[in-house]
């Protein structure tokens, strides 16, 4: 398989078959993002696309039931395109199952509802957005390139379509300053775009980025670790879902956390303020076990 720079996967797709498409991301111009910096999105020489597929084919045939589609936006691709790959893809793995891959906001709300309807019947089952905060004022300091409307409409536009949505937040995006109103705000569009799954991670600031930037300058001040849990209890305590999954267990949080919505809210809730409440340092993962 030809894979080119670095590979991201959602932690869901690690049994997936991983198909590289495109290279970079679309938008890339996040503040707190380190990964496709300095490279030019585009879309893979087709011959080597269709040649992973053959290989991958012939060695796992039989056994793949899902693909994962990357780099960072395979979805902005033309629905032709991604029509024709998906039907390359069914008659090279017989079990196929499903078909994911990353969508910002943008590339979504290009899509029609009837695009989106056609995607889902040639085998598109899963969306993963990056909607990072609901508040406006960090989305447009972050410079994600959308509004808390576009991302609620991009969201709904998917689960109108059929198609799973699988959405990320970010924990101390918003730095001390709009800690607050960003749990407040992100659990009320969560609330409003009723995702199938929820992946709250801890942003980590990385060198080289606009954000370090901000932080080197104090212009951005990242919550300490109980902090970043009291945003955590508020966003869910903002949060109604009426199903699916809130899953704070990624390698970059504190405190580990899956919540099956709603049963496990209350839970998770108390879990929380035990742990606000005590402020005990062992309840934490270790910093050096922390990880993007």
């Amino acid at each position: 398989m030809d894979y080119q720079g670095i590979i991201i996967r959602p932690p869901s797709e690690a049994d997936s078959l991983i198909l590289q498409v495109t290279i970079g991301c679309s938008h890339n111009k996040c503040t707190f993002c380190p990964t496709y910096k300095g490279i030019n999105f585009r879309l893979k020489d087709q011959s080597i696309i269709d040649r992973d597929i053959e290989l991958a084919s012939r060695r796992f045939g039989n056994f793949v039931r899902r693909v994962f589609l990357c780099d960072g936006d395979v979805l902005i691709l033309k629905t032709e395109y991604l029509i024709e790959l998906f039907s390359k893809l069914r008659a090279a793995f017989p079990h196929l199952q499903r078909i994911g891959l990353y969508g910002n906001a943008k590339s979504i709300l290009r899509k029609s509802h009837d695009e989106l309807k056609l995607l889902k019947e040639n085998g598109l089952g899963i969306i993963y957005l990056g909607v990072e905060s609901g508040n406006d004022e960090v989305l447009k300091r972050v410079n994600k390139g959308v509004t808390n409307e576009q991302m609620l409409e991009a969201g709904k536009r998917v689960i109108d379509g059929g198609i799973k949505l699988s959405v990320t937040v970010l924990l101390g995006i918003g730095g001390k300053e709009l800690s607050k109103e960003h749990a407040v705000d992100t659990g009320k569009l969560l609330t409003a775009m009723q995702p199938n799954y929820v992946g709250a991670l801890t942003v980590m600031v990385i060198e080289g980025t606009p954000l370090y930037e901000e932080q080197k300058a104090g212009r951005f001040i990242l919550p300490s670790p109980f902090e970043l849990l009291e945003e955590l209890k508020i966003m869910i305590e903002n949060t109604d879902l009426k199903s699916g999954l809130f899953m704070a267990n990624h390698a970059s949080n504190y405190l580990p956390l899956k919540i099956r919505m709603p049963k496990d809210k209350q839970q998770a809730l108390e879990l929380l303020q035990k742990v606000i409440n005590e402020k005990n340092q062992r309840y934490l993962r270790p910093e050096n076990f922390r990880a993007l």
